[in-house]
């Protein structure tokens, strides 16, 4: 079983709440850094190769710029997403705009950065024509149907909302090529949080063959495909993480068999994974401040399901630490949780942990992805502080605490 490590100690935060009372998001830089190098060193072999990172996972600009100085781009779904990157430095084809059910005026900024877009159904083509006017690069993204169909969060594709069927990208490129777009490009993503290294050699192998046919049937050359996210964390110390640096390697012995050498060749590879890139680095810091003993033992922390709704929502494990020295405290099996008005509001169901007294600083670990991104504010619960862990070593706020006149603020 793998050590969940922190990159801090319990004195290190307790300090810390000194200045920022619990709970607060820290992420850790030096961890946000190593994953951006571990993506562009398992692809360094791909000329072009580009990782755009899933802004949905954490759309905050000071981590925005640390990736983009690693040389990552941004990955869009939403007009402030696509301001994000742009305020970050990462625009123009850096920016890759995937959204589905579009408004007009987000297709108009994404041209307006001339970022690449994805469109995500065939009658967008004349949407974008008409509101925004067709780039010269324009990509689509594949729903492949049966027979992709794993166990995530996206689910079966022939249930999902998403992308064009495989006939409809054929006549969605006959389109293009009449309208005179002359670059293309192609994207899945059919699955989420995956730890299979060869599900994502497969991904590329079908979007291998499918450019081939794309190439065979319309003559139309593809100039990158992008195999989307769904890279997963090993949230649980007993899982085994991906070998990022393996599936690069499968990927690369698919291209050498099935592009180089070919038409195709050069063939860009982009990914747009959010979680792989920045889970890790991101920590939830929250205090205890009440227990119950009632059916069941629960331990009640100052931060709720409004600042990490994953193990509400999906039921997600995330790893809990008592923070000090808790090695010779008796175990006890609890229940952690917040104070929303929902009995979801749970951060951990039957865990097994270190006796937990009130004051303790708890640390939950892998939320640098879809936590605070994915915060609300039901019960009237306010955003809590985000801080940055410098390389060196000391310690940035790179956003602050809502209050009760920001959540006021919209009101007339």
């Amino acid at each position: 079983m793998r050590h969940k490590a922190l990159p801090f100690d319990r004195d290190f935060i307790e300090t810390l709440t000194q200045t920022y009372p619990t709970p607060f998001y820290v992420y850790d830089e030096k961890t946000l850094r190593r994953q951006a190098r571990l993506f562009n060193g398992s692809f360094a072999w791909n000329a072009g190769f580009k990782e755009h990172f899933a802004v949905k996972a954490n759309p905050n600009p000071h981590l925005l710029a640390i990736l983009k100085q690693e040389g990552l781009g941004g990955d869009c779904s939403s007009l402030p997403e696509l301001v994000l990157c742009e305020k970050a430095g990462i625009v123009g084809e850096e920016i890759i705009f995937s959204s589905n059910n579009t408004p007009p005026a987000e297709y108009v900024k994404a041209r307006e950065l001339g970022a690449v877009i994805n469109l995500d159904d065939i009658t967008h083509i004349p949407f974008l024509e008409k509101h925004a006017g067709l780039p010269d690069v324009l990509c689509f993204r594949w729903n492949p149907g049966p027979g992709r169909h794993v166990e995530s969060v996206i689910g079966n594709p022939v249930e999902a909302k998403y992308g064009f069927t495989t006939e409809q990208i054929f006549e969605g490129f006959e389109i293009l090529k009449r309208k005179g777009v002359k670059r293309f490009g192609l994207h899945t993503m059919v699955a989420s949080n995956l730890l299979d290294d060869g599900f994502f050699v497969q991904t590329a192998r079908s979007m291998f063959e499918f450019a081939q046919e794309l190439h065979r049937k319309l003559d139309v050359r593809l100039e990158f495909v992008n195999l989307g996210g769904g890279f997963g964390v090993a949230y649980r110390p007993e899982q085994q993480p991906l070998d990022l640096k393996k599936i690069g390697e499968g990927i690369r012995e698919e291209y050498d068999s099935l592009i180089a050498g070919t038409p195709l060749d050069p063939l860009r590879i982009c990914t747009e994974s959010g979680r792989l890139v920045a889970a890790e680095s991101g920590t939830l810091i929250t205090r205890v401040i009440h227990e119950k003993r009632t059916y069941k033992n629960y331990v009640g922390v100052d931060a709720c399901m409004a600042n990490l709704m994953r193990p509400g929502m999906y039921g997600a494990y995330h790893h809990i630490t008592v923070l000090g020295d808790v090695k010779n405290r008796p175990l006890e099996t609890v229940d952690v949780v917040g104070s929303l008005c929902e009995n979801c509001d749970k951060f951990a169901v039957d865990r097994e942990l270190p006796k937990i007294e009130i004051g303790d600083l708890l640390a939950i670990h892998d939320t640098g992805a879809h936590g605070y991104a994915m915060g609300f504010q039901y019960n009237g619960k306010l955003r809590c502080v985000e801080l940055l862990l410098q390389e060196c070593g000391s310690v940035k706020l790179i956003r602050r605490a809502e209050t009760l006149d920001d959540y006021f603020a919209t009101l007339i």
